[in-house]
């Protein structure tokens, strides 16, 4: 494919508001996770929770679409000044020029639950202010962002569990290459909620103790939220030639293996597939990828799948960690958020580790940072993987 420039990106998570947050809980290899204490929740597990959404006040004209998942959207689009270098894009190219591609799992579910204590206690009809479609669901997102910025071009809005805010930069490649757009907003908003919590619960998925990638005595996963945007543009339409050090998005794979709703194949084929994919559409080969990223749940099953895999294909030469272990699994916009780690990675010569993992599993021959370390990754890969065998795999680098 043909590379394209990440020209402004951000993200917020339990890290903390934005990159500069971000990077620091990285550097310092810190966890945001805690006890959860969400809602009503009665779980013993711990939770990736953002502080201050409910603080954050939608405007006037768009309070129908007030809901946790776009006060968290909110929030990550006016940090980092992201939200104005989106409004310089839509001057340089037009309303009807820049694209939405955002990807989310369970949207504004809580608004519906928080609906439902309300109902009729007669007919069990809910609340006549509730608003499903701007609220509960899934396109919701996408169109309180092309509302937030006026646009009138296309939006899209991907729901593959946790693979969607991965592969909302693979729709919006294509869609730039057909030149139905000049520019894209893309990414991934994630919220807590009950049905998220106990569902995963019900699975028997989420951890009593802070989630533990890839451990050899790993149990499961920690529910995070995020949010996290880039703005894609073509590497030859902002300033013709990218500056030196300016990441790109190289390349994108995806896969679907169907094997199980809920688990993947044993031996990571829809993982290899995807990586293999990417590493086409990037022109690229397994020895020039720096650093992988990996999907990393820290259930015993996924990281198994995927650590076959990336031993496959890449040996033990390739430095690998799950940053879930600091964020939280922010499901929908997990692929968004790590992506944003890449970029960091990337632009500040630093490969993250892994908080709360201590041992190793022996039985996945890769080479898993516990710590993080400075270095100087030209290419790296990051992975993300859904219910369903829903996978996709994207490549960034550095513009030379």
């Amino acid at each position: 494919m043909t590379p394209l420039l990440l020209s402004a990106t951000t993200a917020t998570t339990c890290l903390g508001r934005g990159l500069a947050a971000t990077r620091s809980a990285l550097r310092e290899g810190r966890s945001g996770l805690a006890p959860c204490a969400f809602e009503t929740v009665e779980l013993a597990t711990w939770i990736g929770e953002v502080p201050g959404v409910d603080n954050e006040r939608l405007p006037a004209p768009l309070a129908a679409y007030d809901c946790r998942n776009n006060r968290l959207t909110q929030m990550a689009l006016e940090t980092d000044g992201f939200a104005e270098r989106v409004r310089q894009a839509i001057a340089r190219h037009g309303r009807d020029r820049v694209g939405i591609f955002l990807g989310t799992s369970t949207a504004g579910i809580l608004q519906t639950e928080l609906a439902y204590r309300r109902r009729d206690p007669q007919t069990g009809a809910l609340p006549a202010d509730f608003h499903y479609r701007t609220t509960h669901n899934s396109f919701s997102l996408a169109e309180f962002t092309r509302d937030y910025f006026g646009l009138t071009g296309m939006a899209m809005a991907i729901s593959t569990a946790c693979s969607s805010s991965a592969k909302v930069f693979a729709a919006a490649a294509r869609q730039l290459a057909l030149g139905s757009i000049d520019a894209a907003i893309v990414g991934g908003v994630d919220t807590l909620c009950l049905t998220t919590l106990y569902g995963f619960a019900s699975l028997q998925l989420t951890s009593p103790q802070p989630c533990r990638p890839y451990d050899a005595e790993r149990d499961g996963i920690s529910i995070g939220e995020g949010a996290a945007f880039a703005l894609l543009e073509r590497a030859d339409g902002v300033a013709n030639t990218p500056a030196a050090g300016s990441v790109l998005l190289l390349g994108t794979g995806e896969s679907s293996d169907a094997y199980h709703m809920s688990s993947p194949h044993p031996e990571g084929l829809g993982a290899r597939l995807a990586m293999q994919a990417a590493l086409r559409s990037a022109g690229l080969g397994t020895a020039d990828i720096d650093y992988i990223n990996l999907h990393g749940t820290a259930t015993p099953a996924n990281d198994a799948a995927e650590g076959k895999a990336v031993a496959a294909l890449f040996g033990d030469r390739v430095p690998c960690s799950s940053t879930k272990g600091a964020t939280g699994h922010t499901l929908g916009a997990a692929g968004a958020v790590e992506a944003v780690i890449c970029a960091l990675a990337l632009t500040d010569g630093f490969l993250p580790g892994s908080p709360g993992t201590h041992r190793r599993d022996p039985a996945l021959p890769i080479d898993y940072l516990l710590q993080g370390r400075p270095a100087h990754p030209r290419h790296v890969l990051s992975n993300s993987f859904g219910f369903g065998g829903s996978n996709c795999s994207l490549i960034f680098g550095v513009a030379p």
